[in-house]
């Protein structure tokens, strides 16, 4: 599924993707700058949270609470190979049943024992995106 959209139209769009998901983790790819957080902090108040959402580059990892839930949200841009994110824990995340994002996910996925979905961002101009779902 491809949604071409204006940043304006961002709360619709993050509602059509949630209906198009087939599982809670979601690997998100897309150049610096193209709005990989802008989507997530969307996606973390349409789920229900009503926490802060920042983007977890020098943390790694932010938690954010859902009412039954909790959402994971991983930066793995400064993760070099598979042993730093063992060393930080990934798969206790990973197999923790709560929902996944992770941004820059290449250094994981071989690791990743679930089924996931993909999110593909591309700026086709200052405030115009294409995004693509592929399950």
């Amino acid at each position: 599924m491809e949604i071409d959209y204006q940043l304006i139209d961002l709360d619709t769009v993050v509602k059509q993707l949630l209906k198009k998901l087939k599982t809670k983790t979601i690997l998100l790819y897309g150049d610096m700058g193209v709005g990989k957080t802008t989507l997530i902090k969307k996606l973390v108040k349409e789920l229900g949270s009503h926490d802060e959402v920042s983007s977890p580059t020098f943390s790694i990892v932010n938690e954010y609470e859902l009412k039954n839930d909790k959402i994971f949200h991983f930066d793995l841009y400064r993760i070099k190979n598979l042993e730093e994110a063992y060393n930080f824990g990934i798969e206790d995340y990973l197999d923790s049943n709560h929902w996944i994002l992770i941004e820059w996910p290449d250094v994981v996925k071989p690791i990743l024992n679930n089924d996931f979905d993909m999110i593909y961002l591309e700026l086709c101009s200052k405030n115009s995106r294409k995004l693509t779902i592929k399950n």
